[in-house]
C-alpha cells in the first residue's frame, strides 16, 4: 500500500498510478455494493464507513490517516453535491405543503433535540456540558445522503417525504453554527446572539439561493450550449456558485445550494435526463468518497470504550429527543400521531454528524477524540437499526403511498436558437395515459406540433389520426412563446389521458375544438 507523500516527498507517477489503482477498485466495489444495500435494505452508507475501515490502519489495507481538517475539507465539498443531487430532484409540488413544517423542524426542532441530547449525555454519560453540547449539536442534523438514499426508496406519501427532504436541506445551517460556537475556546455567545446569528445566516443563504436558482435556471433557458455535454456541467457550476457565494456573504452556503438546485430541477431545463444522470453520478461519487474517508479516519480498536457511552446517548436522542422536537415543531400543524411517529422514527443520520464530529478536532477541544468516536459509533449503530426498519414502521402505522399513478413522460428540450423554437423529444412511459391517444387529440397550442414519431426502431411522420403507443418516443417542435404551454399540454395528457381538462389535470387552458353535430 502506498504511503502519503509528505512535505518533503512529492507524490511520484508511480505512486499515482497505484493511487489510481486502488481508487478504481474502491468505486467499483463500492458500485457493486450497493446491489447488496437494495437488496438488504441497508443505507449504503454502512458499506462504503465499512470499506473505509476495512481500507484503514486496524484492516487489511493498513492505511495509516488522521488528517481530520482535511477530511472536514473534502466532507463539505461532498455535501455540497449531494445537496445539489438531491434539491435538483427534488419536487416543488410535494415540498410546498412541507416547507412551513420543515422549517420549523430545522430550527425550533434542532434547538429542543440539542437541549434534550445535551441533557442525557451530561447527567447519563458524565460528560462535562462542552461535550455534552458539542454532542447535542452535532447528532441534531437529520443527513441529506441517508435520507435521500433511503426514502425514495420507500413508499411514504409526499408530504412525509418531502418534509424529511426538505429538513435535511434545512438544518445544516443552524447546526454548524452551533457546533463552531460550542467548540470555541472563549465563552459562547448569548442564547439570543446564536439565534439572531441562525436566523440571519438562513435569509441570507435563502436568498442567495433563490436568485442564483433563478438567474442560472434563466440563462440556460435562453442560451443554446454548442454541445448537450455542457447543461449538465453548467447546472453543478451554477449549484457550486450559489454555496460559494452564500458562504462568502457570511450565509448559509448549505440553504444555498439546496435551494438554488431545486429551482433548477424544477425549472424544465434543456437536456434535462441527460443532467439529472450526470448530477446522480456525482453524488454516488461525493457519497461514496466521503464516506470511505470518514472510515479511513476512525480508528476501530479506539472505538470499544465508547461504545456503551454511544448508544446511551443514541437511546436520548431517538427515543426522547427527536420525538420531543418533532411534537414541539409540528403543534400548530395539523399533523396526525401517526405521522409524528413515522417523522421521529424516520429522522435518519449519517454522514453530515460525522463530519461535524470534526470541527472541535479541528478546533483543539478537549475530548474531541471521543466525541468523534461517540458520533461514529451511534451513527453506525442507530442507521443499521432505523434504515432497514423504516418500511416495517411505516406499514405498521399503515402510512403507504398513494395508489400508484401515471407514470411522469420523460421530455427533453433541446433549443433551436436561430429558429426561436425548441425541439422537444418525448419518450411515452409503460404506464402513461397517453397511450390510446390520437395525435390530433393532444390538443397542442398553435405553434406546436408532433412532427416525428419513432416506433420499434422505426420513424414516421405521424398523422391526426395516429394513435400512440407506449414505447413511442416522440419529436415535438414548439415556437418560444409556446414551448412551455407545450410541455404542461403533454405532461397532462401524459397523466390524465385525452380528458385531462375534465379531470383538473390540464396545464393553461387550451381551447377545445367545436363538437360536430351528427348529420
Amino acid at each position: 500500500m502506498p504511503q502519503a507523500p509528505g512535505k518533503d516527498r512529492p507524490l511520484t507517477v508511480h505512486q499515482l498510478n497505484e493511487l489510481l489503482l486502488i481508487s478504481a477498485v474502491v468505486l467499483l466495489v463500492a458500485v457493486a455494493a450497493v446491489r447488496i444495500s437494495s437488496r438488504s435494505g441497508l443505507p449504503s452508507l454502512l458499506i462504503y464507513l465499512g470499506i473505509g475501515i476495512a481500507l484503514g490502519q486496524d484492516g487489511i489495507g493498513k492505511v495509516a490517516f488522521d488528517n481530520a481538517e482535511l477530511t472536514q475539507v473534502i466532507g463539505y465539498a461532498a455535501l455540497v453535491v449531494i445537496l445539489a443531487e438531491g434539491g435538483l430532484g427534488t419536487k416543488w409540488k410535494e415540498v410546498k405543503p412541507a416547507l412551513p413544517s420543515a422549517v420549523v423542524l430545522s430550527t425550533v426542532g434542532v434547538a429542543v433535540s440539542v437541549g434534550i441530547t445535551a441533557a442525557g449525555a451530561h447527567y447519563l454519560v458524565g460528560l462535562d456540558w462542552q461535550q455534552s453540547l458539542i454532542i447535542g449539536a452535532v447528532v441534531s442534523s437529520t443527513d441529506a445522503a441517508a435520507v435521500f438514499s433511503v426514502l425514495r426508496k420507500v413508499p411514504l406519501p409526499s408530504r412525509l417525504t418531502g418534509a424529511l427532504e426538505a429538513e435535511s436541506g434545512f438544518n445544516d445551517a443552524p447546526v454548524v453554527i452551533l457546533v463552531v460556537a460550542f467548540s470555541t475556546t472563549g465563552p459562547v455567545d448569548s442564547w439570543y446572539v446564536l439565534i439572531g446569528e441562525i436566523a440571519l445566516e438562513l435569509a441570507i443563504g435563502a436568498a442567495i439561493g433563490l436568485t442564483v436558482g433563478w438567474l442560472g435556471s434563466l440563462g440556460l433557458r435562453s442560451v443554446a450550449l454548442p454541445a448537450s455535454g455542457l447543461y449538465p456541467i453548467a447546472v453543478m457550476a451554477i449549484a457550486v456558485t450559489a454555496y460559494a457565494a452564500g458562504a462568502m456573504a457570511h450565509g448559509s452556503g448549505f440553504l444555498a445550494v439546496y435551494l438554488a438546485s431545486m429551482i433548477m430541477g424544477n425549472s424544465k431545463l434543456p437536456h434535462w435526463p441527460a443532467t439529472r444522470g450526470f448530477a446522480d453520478g456525482l453524488g454516488w461519487i461525493a457519497q461514496i468518497g466521503m464516506f470511505v474517508l470518514l472510515g479511513l479516519l476512525v480508528t476501530p480498536h479506539e472505538l470499544l470504550d465508547d461504545i456503551w457511552p454511544a448508544v446511551v446517548v443514541g437511546l436520548v436522542l431517538t427515543m426522547v429527543a427527536r420525538p420531543a422536537s418533532v411534537l414541539i415543531s409540528l403543534l400548530p400543524f395539523r399533523t396526525s400521531l401517526r405521522e409524528q411517529i413515522l417523522l421521529s422514527w424516520a429522522g435518519l443520520r449519517g454522514a453530515v454528524p460525522i463530519v461535524l464530529a470534526t470541527i472541535p478536532m479541528v478546533g483543539g477541544v478537549e475530548g474531541s477524540d471521543q466525541i468523534f468516536n461517540i458520533v461514529f459509533v451511534l451513527v453506525v449503530v442507530y442507521t443499521l437499526v432505523q434504515g432497514p426498519t423504516l418500511p416495517w414502521v411505516a406499514r405498521r402505522l399503515r402510512l403507504k403511498e398513494a395508489p400508484e399513478a401515471a407514470a411522469d413522460l420523460g421530455i427533453e428540450s433541446a433549443p433551436l436558437e436561430r429558429l426561436r423554437g425548441h425541439l422537444l423529444s418525448v419518450a411515452i412511459p409503460e404506464k402513461s395515459r397517453m397511450h390510446g391517444v390520437e395525435v390530433g387529440e393532444l390538443r397542442l397550442p398553435a405553434g406546436a406540433a408532433v412532427t416525428l414519431v419513432v416506433r420499434d426502431g422505426t420513424s414516421f411522420v405521424p398523422m391526426p389520426t395516429t394513435v400512440l403507443r407506449r414505447g413511442d418516443e416522440l419529436l415535438v417542435v414548439a415556437t418560444d412563446p409556446v414551448r412551455d404551454a407545450a410541455e404542461r399540454r403533454l405532461r397532462a395528457v401524459g397523466q390524465g389521458g385525452k380528458l385531462a381538462d375534465w379531470l383538473g389535470t390540464g396545464g393553461e387552458p387550451v381551447p377545445r375544438p367545436v363538437a360536430r353535430k351528427n348529420l
